[in-house]
Parts: structure tokens; sequence; C-alpha cells
């Protein structure tokens, strides 16, 4: 006998049951697949209500901090039914989609992006002002979201962004650090940490999701019984998501992130705690709990080493039980995983994901070996984001075989095979199958994460054009012969929304007034605005909103560091990670050669300069440690120089992330872009300030050569070696003596660090940075490229002399961004690597 199964309920249905009733469309007229879920909100009496209801409060009661989670939540129910409908129509059209792995989201604060995509900036703003607050006083009380640290976070930030927007199904996954990587002070001038506890009085912006919760397992061992592996014993700790709703904008679709948090399988040993052993009973449960703590854990230690392992498998084995979940309940079998599902690997963090797939689909599931790793091979893409060798992520073979012995055994299995394969390309050859193999076996034998990530994906990209040419060239030549196909070049973006739009009112005010709104979604329409450069009122409006942006930057670092600056004079900006290669001190030296040239001839027509650095240094990374204290000791002294007039200013502004960027970007007058040519992989923040006008000092490297391209070389001040030139220089030996002979500026330079004059309470302080400069010992060729530097710097001043002059070039940044939207970027993405197409709502 034949049933007739009950019939589907219709997305209406499924939204009336996921919802509440004051968030779910009731008929069929409030939503419709053919027409936009729309909400005409009033968000005054919505303000109003969230205040009473949720946070117990009457509006003329609330403070600061509960107008911003009030209106937080009026803003989350709106994304609510966004998220809602996305994920319906996506389930109903079983669409494939895009899992985006990554250690780190730099998201920032949500409230004005969730605002601005919900159209409900204006209306949020009147409604606080019946409250007596401001919208930006309201705004500043949300905590960054402690997601990530430097530029690999803020691009997965910004792709989501566009994901999002252009429509596309998308999940990111990431760890839901309770603390971040950490707070950064200065105490005397040395980076301190703290925790970064941005969760502590609770986010309204996440969505428990306890349903979705996994076992993780390490350690144990691995029995092979009638053909079967079966990995047993050791421990397991609990992963459980969190979804973050990241939505478009101009659309009414969105993208989720969706953050694990750690758990103990039973929170508490309570017999333990019975027996009055209170440290034992909680022991295991802050061991579970620890894998989610902190972002980047310090791995000098072998503690710190085996955490950071736990936590990218961590994240690797929810992520991939998660989107296998979600995959089976949409389709009858994993054979079709590769066309349904698309994951890709934000450098080799999640790598670990290709083994844990691999154990899923052959474990767990029983597929074939070999289908199993051809599924594997063409759901997989990868991007690299580094040049240097040092920094591609190893991992010692007997770490990872206590902690994950099924993994190995599959990663030996992957590596025989692969490696017998490429044999027969260049037969005899064993140091081209050395360098390929997935096991460094020179000294320690240690797992090569990024040979895995190649070997395992169907698609590798580099992230500027000079970055993949590199790739293919240098670092990954072997495997590019292999597979020439197999490496592309999609070149970095940035969100205009959060980045032009959100951060810089006064000027998304102007291009909307001169070319209409349509930019925020095509940015290529900022081309438009070239022209404007010879309207000399166009050119006195941009001044006035630069103008503007640099008088509120100038608060904050008197609010910040209690320095007073002048907000005329020339804003000189380096906010970045601190690294080595990213020549911080290549900035802070030409700061003293300037500081001594006006010393020595203070009559001279000095261009009055602020010199503006942010950024964190890892907490084991003691030579970028010291470069931050040598800022705060060159300044101090500088800072505190009655003879020099005010014609120079060196300032550190600590704790740097989104929400301080987006008050340095748009004050900021030149952009410092100065690595070691062919050390960057791309850089966003040059994308970020150029859009903001300021104009970029830099090397030919990274995106640095695809933005001079775009706006022009009359445009940006372009110095020192080429990447040829600086890999004949390696080759070759190279010296400094022989620098500082030539240029006896710099040996005073040296020896001012040197012997004290900024740290006189310590006069040996800095012996080992400036020995690092020394002899053979100058790796990024800081004095090599010094005085190039110092000429450029004058190049500069010339300029700024001409303000109109100037503001022309700035103009002319602006204008040559289009192609450095993060939406461009991920439609490349989406049509050249992962091949998946947009949805409408």
């Amino acid at each position: 006998m034949s049933t007739i199964a009950p019939p589907r309920p219709s997305m209406l249905d499924q939204l009336k049951t996921l919802l509440p009733r004051s968030l779910a469309p009731q008929t069929a007229e409030e939503f419709t697949m053919d027409a936009p879920l729309s909400v005409h909100l009033a968000v005054a009496p919505a303000l109003d209500a969230a205040l009473h209801q949720h946070l117990a409060v009457l509006p003329g009661q609330a403070h600061a901090h509960d107008e911003m989670q009030a209106l937080s939540l009026v803003a989350r129910e709106q994304l609510a039914r966004r998220w809602v409908a996305t994920q319906a129509a996506d389930t109903q059209s079983k669409s494939k989609r895009v899992y985006y792995l990554s250690m780190e989201f730099l998201m920032g604060r949500s409230l004005s992006n969730a605002l601005d995509a919900l159209n409900l900036t204006g209306p949020a703003a009147a409604a606080l002002q019946a409250h007596a607050r401001t919208l930006e006083d309201t705004l500043a009380q949300e905590p960054d979201a402690a997601l990530g640290n430097g530029g690999l976070g803020r691009l997965a930030a910004c792709f989501l962004d566009s994901m999002a927007t252009l429509g596309l199904p998308s999940f990111g996954y990431g760890l839901r650090y309770e603390f971040g990587m950490f707070k950064q002070a200065l105490t005397n001038g040395a980076q301190t940490e703290g925790p970064d506890a941005w969760l502590v009085g609770g986010t309204p912006w996440e969505f428990p999701r306890p349903e979705a919760t996994y076992t993780v397992r390490l350690g144990g061992h691995v029995r092979h019984e009638d053909g079967k592996s079966i990995w047993a014993d050791g421990s397991t700790v609990l992963a459980r998501a969190h979804d973050l709703v990241v939505p478009g904008h101009g659309t009414q679709r969105v993208s989720t992130l969706r953050l694990w948090k750690a758990l103990a399988p039973q929170p508490l040993d309570l017999a333990a705690f019975n027996n009055g052993d209170i440290a034992a009973a909680a022991a295991y449960k802050n061991q579970c709990e620890s894998i989610s703590w902190v972002l980047y854990p310090n791995d000098s230690t072998d503690a710190g080493k085996e955490l950071r392992l736990k936590q990218e498998y961590f994240l690797v084995s929810a992520a991939m039980q998660d989107l296998v979940a979600r995959h089976l309940r949409e389709n009858p079998s994993l054979l079709n995983l590769a066309d349904k599902v698309s994951i890709h690997l934000n450098d080799t963090h999640p790598a670990m994901s290709v083994a844990e797939l691999m154990r899923l689909l052959v474990d767990e599931h029983q597929l074939e070996w070999g289908t199993a790793w051809a599924i594997c091979q063409k759901t997989f893409s990868y991007t690299n984001h580094t040049l240097m060798p040092e920094a591609l992520e190893t991992w010692p073979v007997p770490l990872m075989h206590r902690l994950l012995p099924r993994h190995l055994e599959i990663i030996y299995r992957i590596n025989h095979e692969f490696l017998q394969w490429a044999a027969t390309q260049r037969p005899g050859d064993n140091g081209f199958l050395a360098r390929l193999s997935l096991i460094d076996e020179a000294g320690e034998r240690r797992v090569r994460m990024a040979n895995l990530s190649i070997v395992g994906s169907h698609m590798v990209n580099g992230v500027s054009a000079l970055h993949s040419n590199l790739l293919v060239e240098t670092l990954f030549a072997d495997f590019a012969a292999l597979w020439p196909q197999r490496f592309v070049n999609v070149t970095n973006g940035v969100t205009p929304r959060r980045w032009l739009a959100q951060c810089n009112p006064g000027l998304a005010a102007l291009l909307d007034q001169r070319i209409g709104t349509n930019w925020r979604l095509d940015l290529t329409e900022l081309q438009r605005i070239a022209p404007l450069a010879k309207d000399a009122a166009f050119r006195s409006e941009f001044a006035a909103v630069k103008a503007a942006n640099k008088a509120r930057l100038a608060a904050y670092i008197a609010k910040t560091t209690g320095i007073a600056v002048d907000p005329t004079s020339l804003f000189d900006v380096q906010v970045k990670r601190i690294h080595e290669y990213k020549r911080q001190l290549l900035n802070v030296l030409h700061v003293i050669t300037r500081y001594q040239a006006i010393l020595a001839n203070p009559g001279a027509d000095w261009q009055p300069r602020t010199v503006i650095f942010a950024g964190k240094a890892a907490s084991s990374y003691k030579m970028a440690k010291s470069i931050i204290r040598l800022i705060h000791d060159v300044g101090q002294v500088i800072n505190n120089d009655a003879r020099i007039g005010g014609k120079l200013k060196l300032v550190f502004i600590p704790n740097y992330g989104v929400s301080v960027a987006e008050i340095i970007m748009p004050g900021a007058d030149l952009s410092e872009q100065i690595s070691t040519a062919g050390t960057e992989a791309s850089g966003t923040g040059n994308m970020k300030l150029s859009m903001n006008g300021a104009l970029t000092i830099g090397t030919d490297d990274g995106a640095n050569i695809e933005i001079r391209e775009n706006v022009g070389d009359d445009n940006i001040f372009i110095f020192g070696l080429k990447t040829p030139e600086v890999a004949a220089l390696e080759k070759a030996g190279h010296h400094s003596d022989t620098v500082l002979v030539q240029n006896p500026a710099l040996q005073a330079v040296l020896d001012a660090i040197d012997q004290g004059h900024f740290s006189p309470e310590e006069p040996g302080r800095y012996h080992e940075l400036v020995d690092s400069l020394k002899g053979n010992r100058d790796r990024y060729f800081l004095l090599a490229d010094h005085a190039s530097y110092v000429a450029a710097q004058l190049r500069v001043d010339d300029l700024y002399r001409r303000p109109d002059d100037w503001t022309r070039c700035a103009i002319a940044n602006v204008s040559g961004m289009g192609v450095f939207s993060s939406d461009h970027t991920i439609s490349q993405y989406a049509s050249g690597i992962w091949q998946v197409a947009p949805k409408a709502l």
C-alpha cells in the first residue's frame, strides 16, 4: 500500500513556526518569494519598547549603554527576519553554499553597520535625539567584537559583508573568543596585554544555537578492524554554535558567521567538589573552555603550541561536522557534496579541514577512499597570505600524533599517494619530492600545512598580482610546475560600506551629492569624481571634509594619549600589525632623521608633521614590542623638545582595532605602506586609506603596485628597492656597513638610539634592536632603503605645501579605488573558484 506524503510546509508556514508572531509575516501578501521581505519600522516606539520590555528601564532613566543595547535589539529583530528568510530560501532551493573558514573575523562594532543595511540610521538618530542622546555617542558604547587582530581577520569580515550584499549563500566559520587576542596598553611605553573581555556584559548580536552542538575528540588511539579505522578513547570537548548575522546592503539577504564555543561534556566534577577539591572540580571545564578563550595564544611554550593546534582542529572539526549535517538534511547522500558545497581556507590555520573531511567521509560515512579524495579536492580552495617560508604553518609530528592520531594517518596516506604520482612527473628527482612532501623530514619532522592545503584543493590563490606571481615563481614553484592551472590571483578588497560610507559620513555625503548613492554597491562609480578635481568648489568641499576628520582624529589622540597635536599639520599614518617586515622601524628612523635635521637647521621651512602609529605586537614577539617602546621613547623626547617649535610630533595610539581605524582612516593625509618589496602579500589598510583620500608613500610591494596603476604615478610616492633588486642583494650578500659609510646622517640616527639618547634611564635598551640592522643582519633592508625613503618624504613635504595640488591628488586616489571593493573581489571568487551563483529573495 502506498501512502501519500504530507505536503511540505510553505516558507510562509516555516517563518510563522520559527519566529514569534511579532516578527513573522502572517499572510502571503506580507511575504512572497517574488517580493522582498520589507519591514516598515517606527524606530522611536520600538526603541522605547525594547528599553521597557527587554532592559526593564524607562526611557527617561536609561543610560547611554542601555540605549545602545535597546537600539541593537531593535535592529536585531529586523535582522532575524532576514536571516530566517535567507535560510528558508536556501534550504528550499538546495543552494550551493560557500563556507569560509578563518581563525579570525575582525568584525568591529555591529550596530552602525546594521542600521546602515536596514536603512535605519536616520530614524535611529531621530529617536535617540528625543532621548537627548546622539547616535555617535550611542554607537561608541558598543565594544568591538574581539574576534580578530589584523588584516587577515578584517579581510574575512569584509568578505562576509560582500557575500551577503551579492546574494551568495554563505557561512563564515570561526571561534567565539571570549577574551580576544588581548587588550593593549602602554606602561612606560612598553606594551602590556590584558584580556579583551568583550562578552562580559553579553552581546545582543549573537543567536545561540544549542541544537548545533558537536563532539570533538582529541588524543586517544586508532584501531584497525575489518578494514576500518576506529579513532577511540582520548578526551572530548563540545563545540556549540553561536550565530552572528551579517547583513547585505541593498538586499534582504544576509550571511551567517557561525562561531564555536568550547564546552566541557560535564560542566563540573561534582564528586571532587563534594570532597572539597574545588580546583579539581572545575579543572576539566576550564581545560575544555580555554580552547575558545584567546585568539593566537602565546606559542613560545609547548603548552601554547598544543593549545593552538587544539584550537585549529576544534574549529575545523565543528565546521566540517556542521556542513556535512546540513548537506545531508537537504540531499540523500554525500556523493554530490562538491556540487553543493565550496569550502575556502583563509590561510593555513584551517588546513586540517582536508584531513577532517576525509575522516568523516571515509570513517563515519564509509565512502571509498578514492571517491572521498576526489570530493575533497573538488570542494576545497585555499588562499595564501604570505611569501615568507618561515611564516608557513607547520606542526611537529609527535604533537600531531598525540593529539590527532587518525589525522596523521590520513595525512601520511595522502602524502604517500601524492608523492607516488609526483615521482612519475620527475623520475629520480628526490629533491623535488622532498620539497613537495607534506612532511618536512629535515631536523624535527613536521607536517607542512600549506602543502596539505595545496594538495587538497582544486584552486589556490594569492592576493595581489605581485604576490601571486611570486608564489608560482618561488614559494610554490614545484607545485605550480605540476598544476599550473591550479594557481590564480584574486586581489584583496575592502567593503566601501564600512570603510567609506560609515566611517567617513562627510565624504560619503559629498559623494552622494555629486554622483549619487550607487557607489556603495558599485565602487567603480567613484571614477565619476575624477573630473571634479578641476572644480575649485568641489576641491574646497573635499578639503573641508578632510579638515573636519583630522580635527576629530586630533581630539581622539588627545583623549587616548594626552598629546595635543595640530590638525593643520600633515597627518602621517602607519597603522597595522607590528612586524619587522612591515618596517615601522624604518618610519622611526626617518622621524629621528627629521628631528636631527630640524635641530641642525631650525630656521628652515619645515612642513609641520604629526606621525601617527598604531598596532599590536604578538605577545611573544620581542623585537616588535621593542619597536613599540622605541616609538614611545622617541615621541617622549621629540614632543617635549621646545627647540623644534611644534614642527614634529610622534604619537602611538593604543589598542588598535576596527573602531579606532574608523577614526584614523578618514583623518590621514599620508598612508605609510613601506614593507620590503616582495614581503607584503597585499595589504588592505592601503586601500582603506586611499579610499578616504590619503596619499600613499610606499614600496612597489603587494597591492601598492595595483593602487599605483589605478591612481596614477603622479598621485603616489614610490621609493626603495624593487623585488628583483632585493633578491639580487640577498644573493650577493648585503652588508650594512657600506650603506652607513655613504649615509652619515643615518649613522647618527643609529648612534643616538644605541647610545641611549631616547632612553637615558636605560642606555642599552635598544642595543639589540640597533645590532639587528648592522653587518649582514638587516634582513628587511631598512638601511638600504633609508635614503630613498627620506627623499620621498621630502617630495611629500613639497606637495603638501601646495594644498590645492595635494587635494587634486587626494581626489585622484578616491576616484581610482573602484577595483578595490571586496564586492569585486568576491565576484571573482564566486565565478572563478567557488562556482557559486547569487540568489535573490
